[in-house]
């Protein structure tokens, strides 16, 4: 996923009350009310003519196409496979297809539409709507594609990327290919790779499940970590390592460990394939960074700590880290070697050590 400098999440809230039996979390919002709340309160969009959204509509789709061919080609994943075409969307499109991938990660048919529901559906609309925003390209691996009905939907928002593209004044042909670079990447993986997908949603269900801790086993397992001072990759875990129960943490740290990989990989290439089909890629590269990093003010900041956004940040620098040097020593061949099953992912540890990830796996 790409996105500008205000926000960055992989989906919209989850509550933590159970009702009705449901063992998943998501189960509890009541999504249909979350979207159209979220369409009545996003943000418009930047002021454009009918003629320049047309016109980039069709340039995003296009360039989406075009990056297809030398995505393959870098990563040597998904060769021969069809090109399914991207989903280009407005604000309130994009926070439809969010508001439907939640309940279609979780495996959920029957959706909350009791007073609990709602609640957690205002709440997870004021995300939604926030999110909306800043979000520039997603690849969704769990909704079905509206034209082959396969999973699988490469969406992207094309009055933010115009927004982001002003403001950083770059060329808006080649920023719009170096997005689609980014998120093709990503529908690439999940193509050539099924299992992860799978591998997504197993973790996703431990995560969201009902721990049947009581609050004094709880409270135990905090005190016992602030006691024996746990601490995991520098803190980025935080408080999360605290309030979840071991198997949820186990789950919580493969799903930060995949994150990692599939934003570094997807930067990896971006960064590979740019230079031969993005003429100003430099110049993108180097606003886009800043943009990321430039400070904000308070009500950004808490924000970006609500949402994980720092955490996120961190995904693409350590992820793009770990991929250059495993590729840069064994070749994309050998590196491919990740994608094989859940055993051949790094470790927390052994992405930061790539050379330990070399040594266990190849």
């Amino acid at each position: 996923m790409v996105t500008d400098a205000e926000s960055q999440v992989d989906g919209p809230p989850i509550d933590d009350e159970q009702t009705d039996g449901d063992d998943a979390v998501g189960a509890n919002i009541d999504w249909a009310l979350a979207a159209s709340l979220g369409r009545r309160i996003a943000r418009p969009g930047p002021r454009v003519t009918r003629y320049t959204m047309d016109y980039a509509h069709a340039e995003l789709a296009e360039a989406s196409r075009r990056a297809e061919a030398p995505v393959r080609e870098v990563t040597g994943l998904a060769d021969g496979l069809p090109v399914p075409a991207a989903r280009i969307l407005d604000r309130a499109g994009w926070i439809d297809a969010a508001a439907t991938s939640m309940p279609a990660m979780l495996g959920i048919e029957d959706q909350s539409r009791g007073v609990m529901g709602k609640v957690s559906g205002v709440q997870a609309a004021g995300l939604l709507a926030f999110l909306s925003s800043a979000i520039l390209g997603q690849y969704d691996p769990f909704s079905p594609d509206a034209q082959t009905g396969e999973p699988g939907v490469l969406m992207l928002v094309a009055p933010n990327i115009i927004a982001v593209e002003r403001q950083l004044r770059v060329v808006p042909a080649d920023f719009r290919l170096w997005v689609c670079l980014h998120e093709v990447t990503h529908r690439v993986q999940f193509s050539a790779n099924p299992w992860l997908t799978g591998y997504m949603q197993d973790n996703v269900a431990v995560l969201t499940s009902e721990a049947g801790e009581s609050m004094g086993d709880l409270v135990g397992r905090i005190s016992e970590s602030v006691r024996g001072g746990r601490q995991r990759e520098k803190g980025i875990i935080g408080l999360m390592q605290l309030l979840q129960t071991p198997e949820q943490f186990e789950a919580f740290e493969q799903m930060m460990v995949l994150g990692t990989l599939l934003e570094g990989h997807a930067d990896h290439v971006m960064d590979a394939v740019g230079p031969a089909h993005v003429p100003t890629v430099a110049t993108i590269r180097a606003a886009f960074d800043k943009r990321r990093t430039r400070p904000q003010n308070p009500l950004a900041r808490i924000m970006r700590a609500l949402i994980g956004m720092d955490a996120k940040m961190a995904q693409y620098i350590r992820g793009k880290a770990f991929v250059d040097a495993v590729v840069g020593e064994v070749g994309m061949a050998a590196f491919n070697t990740v994608w094989t099953s859940p055993e051949t992912m790094p470790t927390m540890a052994e992405i930061g050590e790539p050379a330990d990830w070399i040594a266990r796996v190849l």
